[in-house]
């Protein structure tokens, strides 16, 4: 799984790059075929946003998330892309 961060208007530290990578090797853990992942961090005003594409055999999933905080828009914003992983695992699978 490759992890691509990009931030705009805030340099990624490699605090944010661990906790990044810490947050998404839980999605490996539910969803094998999760080949990239493409992570924009940015800062408007007061408000801090982080957005995530992640290519998977099959689909491509997006999700953002907007926050005071940058960790904690990094953890909603992994919960709703792990949602989507379990939902759309839950599809691909055998249906008998």
């Amino acid at each position: 799984m490759q992890v691509i961060i990009t931030g705009h208007h805030l340099e990624v530290t490699d605090a944010l790059r661990a906790h990044i990578d810490a947050k998404f090797e839980k999605l490996a853990r539910h969803f094998d075929n999760v080949t990239d992942v493409h992570v924009i961090l940015s800062v408007e005003k007061l408000i801090q946003k982080a957005e995530a594409t992640v290519q998977i055999s099959g689909a491509k999933l997006f999700a953002e998330d907007h926050q005071e905080d940058m960790y904690v828009a990094i953890d909603a914003m992994v919960d709703k892309l792990d949602r989507q992983i379990i939902k759309h695992k839950e599809k691909t699978g055998n249906h008998r």
